[in-house]
């Protein structure tokens, strides 16, 4: 029973139907089905094939975003629930975009992977100066720091956070990782970033490879 309940929610997430998995999410809470469970086996199960068809193109950003939108209402139930359990995330990312820069589709797509993938998630939203992703890592406990561009002119900025937080001497307690339209795995590695991703779902997979998770 239990078993099915979880295999609709993950099926109803891929499928991006939000009332459908709220619903179902609402039962299985009410059988007694463990938050923790429902979390993993439903909504994050679901979510983790709608990376993988993210990153095979068999999925484009409208269905990522209308799948993300259907996990986020279970997450609303399972939330408060989780919390009062003490259950821990699976670890927690600050995400921004860099200063001088505004775009932010990617980095919602993003933040909605990590999300999806169990993370504690920090949206520092765009144009985020050196400031704001130091105190992430200093005040709010972020394990990575995630950042994104889409212009040339601001991925100058990447390699500036990444000398602010060697300046801070908090290098070896985060990892940087970057994306964007216009960068490369060559810049990563010039600016000093812990690795560089091409698209939303292959930066949880470098993630959990960086924090063996």
């Amino acid at each position: 029973m239990s078993a099915e309940i979880l295999k609709q929610i993950a099926e109803h997430v891929i499928k991006g139907k939000a009332p459908i998995v709220k619903e179902l999410v609402q039962k299985a809470i009410d059988t007694q089905i463990p938050v923790k469970q429902i979390l993993d086996e439903g909504l994050i199960a679901g979510m983790a094939v709608v990376g993988d068809k993210f990153k095979k193109n068999e999925f484009y950003v409208p269905e990522v975003l209308i799948a993300a939108r259907a996990m986020n209402t279970g997450m609303t139930l399972l939330k408060p629930i989780l919390k009062a359990q003490g259950v821990k995330a699976k670890a927690s990312i600050a995400i921004g975009t860099v200063k001088g820069d505004l775009h932010d589709i990617g980095k919602n797509l993003v933040c909605m992977m990590f999300e999806g993938a169990g993370y504690q998630v920090i949206d520092l939203g765009v144009n985020v100066d050196d400031a704001k992703f130091l105190s992430a890592v200093k005040d709010q406990g972020a394990q990575i720091i995630g950042m994104s561009a889409l212009l040339t002119t601001t991925m100058g900025n990447m390699k500036t956070t990444v000398d602010a937080i060697k300046a801070a001497g908090l290098r070896d307690k985060v990892k940087v990782i970057v994306g964007g339209a216009p960068l490369t795995q060559s810049f990563s590695d010039e600016i000093g970033a812990d690795g560089y991703s091409p698209d939303a779902a292959s930066a949880v997979d470098l993630a959990n490879q960086l924090l063996g998770v």
